[in-house]
């Protein structure tokens, strides 16, 4: 007790900036260990929770092998089957437990097919896993409508078509890539009628994935794209150019040259690519006719087709670009030059004057 009085009559007397450096200094160090507490107690129970959601995991897959490998007929649940069903539905009571079993779920639909895969479409329905995906629907975040299109889409349930379809235009792009996926995954080409009356543009990365999708259905018919190529939603479009490209679409050919005199130039140079893949020498007379209109990129993607489709009528064209003030554009004139008019090539080698000519000539090794 004296010391204490010894103490706080010396903190008293201390000078005001020392005592608040005092009081800062107590109260930064009871900060500090109540931080080092809570980080300990918290990486305690980080820890405790992932040794849990392993041995649920591990739990769960014995009980879904042993499920499947029980069933002979994916029709029929017998009594054994029946207890490990009763056992999950009160189990996904608890949103932890249900994350995990869906996870579960999630693993060995994609490791397996046939019959065992259609079977877990049916466990999905019968533990009641289906009515929380539904709800998730009902949620006012999106990343949580987000998720339960993707499960349903995952677990295979069709008959929700019209209430995935309300999401189509979401604000959200992550949204409407789910459902965009959904109807693809499951009505394949058919599921592409989305296109028709979309307002909200298809993520690059989204058209990628529809393609993968698409691609594993060899036997199913491609549905008319002419209408999408017409669309006003330019993003509609050039997904529809890539499926003109895929599955080699020419009845579109003539939508395909109008296309390029599109508004928009990133339309305008896959129309370029996709004619000049498919071929097509009317695409060169509509390019060349405003040849000096068109942007860098254009022209840069026109001559690089015209390696496969030139003719002895590009001569003088090809001859016109050669003094282009685009490097990339004259080189790749030199370069047409030579592969179909090397007399031509060397006429003009001896006139050259430029430098970058003169380079262009040495990279091509014209002697």
């Amino acid at each position: 007790m004296f010391n204490n009085q010894n103490v706080l009559e010396y903190f008293n007397q201390l000078p005001t900036l020392l005592k608040i450096v005092w009081i800062g200094s107590v109260v930064l160090f009871i900060l500090i260990l109540f931080f080092l507490f809570y980080l300990y107690y918290l990486r305690a129970y980080l820890r405790g929770k992932e040794l849990i959601s392993k041995n649920l995991f591990t739990q769960y897959e014995n009980d879904l092998i042993t499920y499947l490998y029980l069933g002979e007929n994916t029709s029929q649940i017998n009594s054994e089957q029946q207890t490990i069903i009763d056992n999950m539905k009160v189990s996904i009571q608890n949103k932890f437990k249900r994350t995990i079993l869906i996870s579960v779920l999630s693993k060995l639909k994609s490791d397996i097919s046939g019959e065992m895969a259609l079977a877990i479409n049916q466990l999905f329905i019968k533990t009641g896993l289906l009515n929380y995906a539904l709800k998730k629907l009902e949620s006012k975040k999106w990343d949580q409508i987000a998720l339960g299109i993707k499960e349903l889409t995952q677990f295979e349930i069709t008959n929700v078509y019209n209430e995935i379809s309300k999401f189509q235009n979401h604000p959200k792009q992550e949204v409407r890539n789910q459902v965009q996926l959904y109807y693809v995954s499951l009505f394949h080409f058919k599921g592409l009628e989305f296109l028709d009356n979309l307002k909200t543009p298809i993520s690059e990365w989204n058209q990628i994935q529809l393609l993968e999708i698409l691609q594993k259905f060899d036997d199913q018919e491609i549905t008319d794209i002419s209408p999408w190529l017409k669309s006003e939603n330019d993003s509609v479009v050039l997904f529809s150019l890539k499926l003109a490209k895929i599955y080699n679409q020419f009845q579109v050919i003539e939508i395909l040259l109008q296309l390029l005199n599109h508004q928009n130039k990133e339309i305008r140079v896959s129309a370029i690519k996709i004619l000049g893949y498919f071929q097509v020498k009317e695409a060169k007379e509509i390019v060349k006719s405003n040849f000096s209109d068109r942007s860098s990129e254009e022209k840069i993607t026109f001559f690089k087709i015209l390696q496969d489709i030139v003719t002895a009528d590009d001569e003088a064209f090809i001859i016109e670009n050669t003094l282009n003030p685009n490097f990339q554009i004259r080189f790749l004139a030199f370069q047409l030059l030579k592969n179909n008019y090397i007399e031509k090539l060397h006429e003009l080698k001896q006139n050259a004057t430029e430098y970058d000519n003169s380079r262009i000539f040495n990279f091509l090794e014209v002697v």
